[in-house]
């Protein structure tokens, strides 16, 4: 089989290379062993899909914790703004919900990924249910690419597979072992959007609570590094939802740095608001153990783990608590602790970070330095974002400047 253009992997940033490459009227193969094109981006967002965020460039490399600088030239030539209007010309209304996150207005990731593989369709991407095994080189640079149904003649390859976060959508890391074959140095793959790991056994004890409207800090060594209202979940390894696994991508520094989780039960008030509520309560039960007077300040099976952590007995008479002990209890809802040892593994995380090293990689073109005729786009490269739209919008970004880019050194033979 002959082809101008292979792109390996149907996700985010192999649709969007595809149909880019194809647009210019080159013969492009997508190779996707999935049955479905954008399996991963169908379950984003909760099947939700925060295609991007309705930010400035400037704004979105202040949200790219990892190489921003290498992402400059691919997100001013394809910033948030154009992927907007990319996908509102496709057909897909869009909307904009709070900290600037955009989905589509159906809240159907379905409709994204079937709007991209129509559009690939469309421009004459012709899509092999197949994978990659192999990317083929001589002296000039890429011949073609092995599947296990035979060689894809070809001059370029554009490299899409993914990190290693969800492998069930064929998220195997496949690409670095293609890659690294080649030549091209890989960054130890780490868990980005994460759930996190802690030895506190009130963790176990709270398996499946979820806590709403709570705020919660990150702290690295003392020093907060996250600050963000929201819902979280425990579980029995620690803690997860959607607070934690952004806080997550602030805490970076496992083994060399101590991380702690502090939780606000009761943001909307300050120590002196609560305390007024807690002693009004106190009053109300005033007759009441302490353990069995806090039913209209917390959720039901917190209400023993708080006890405990107060210090105060619970068969204590509420009229019997002491202004010191209330201040305690007023400082435990207002900062309850959780030490956290370490993210879970790679494959549960939202986002992998590390990859392909951009230093081997012309950030204008997302070509190899190493291999002419081979290029990248997508969560493979060492380059990760915070929660909020921005991963799927390099994906978008890195995948256009691929196809745009993307250079034939001969024909397909």
């Amino acid at each position: 089989m002959r082809a101008d253009v292979v792109v390996i992997g149907g996700g985010a940033a192999g649709l969007m290379a595809a149909g880019t490459a194809a647009e210019r009227g080159l013969r492009v193969v997508l190779c996707e062993p999935n049955r479905r094109l954008g399996r991963k981006l169908r379950i984003t967002g909760k099947g939700r899909c925060n295609v991007t965020n309705q930010c400035t460039p400037q704004q979105f490399m202040e949200n790219i914790p990892t190489n921003s600088k290498f992402l400059y030239s691919s997100v001013n030539a394809f910033p948030p703004a154009a992927a907007m209007e990319f996908f509102e010309t496709l057909g897909v209304p869009l909307k904009t919900e709070r900290g600037r996150r955009v989905f589509p207005r159906s809240d159907k990731a379905d409709d994204i990924a079937d709007s991209l593989a129509a559009w690939t369709k469309r421009n004459g991407v012709t899509w092999l249910h197949t994978c990659a095994e192999g990317i083929l080189t001589d002296d000039v640079g890429v011949t073609g690419v092995s599947t296990p149904e035979g060689n894809i003649s070809c001059g370029a390859a554009i490299l899409c597979t993914g990190g290693l976060s969800y492998p069930g959508t064929g998220s195997t890391g496949a690409g670095h072992r293609l890659a690294a074959g080649l030549g091209h140095t890989i960054v130890a793959p780490r868990a980005s959007l994460v759930p996190l790991e802690s030895a506190a056994p009130f963790c176990r004890e709270l398996s499946g609570l979820s806590l709403r409207n709570v705020g919660l800090t990150a702290l690295e060594d003392g020093k907060a590094v996250y600050r963000e209202q929201g819902e979280m979940l425990f579980a029995h390894f620690g803690v997860t939802g959607p607070l934690v696994l952004s806080a997550s991508a602030h805490m970076r520094k496992w083994g060399t740095k101590e991380y702690c989780l502090s939780i606000d039960l009761k943001p909307a008030l300050d120590e002196e608001k609560l305390d007024n509520r807690i002693l009004r309560d106190f009053e109300k039960f005033c007759n009441r153990d302490f353990a069995n007077a806090l039913d209209e300040l917390a959720p039901r099976t917190l209400i023993p783990v708080l006890v405990e952590l107060s210090g105060i007995p619970g068969d204590k008479k509420v009229h019997s608590v002491t202004r010191e002990q209330r201040r305690e209890l007023v400082r435990l809802f207002k900062g309850l602790e959780i030490p956290v040892t370490g993210p879970r593994p790679v494959a549960e995380a939202i986002v992998t970070a590390g990859g392909f090293s951009v230093k081997e990689v012309n950030p204008r073109t997302m070509a190899s330095k190493l291999v002419p005729g081979l290029y990248f786009a997508g969560e493979l490269l060492d380059v990760d974002g915070y929660t909020g739209g921005y991963n799927l919008q390099i994906a978008w970004a890195t995948g256009r400047c691929a196809g745009r880019a993307v250079t034939i050194y001969r024909e397909g033979e």
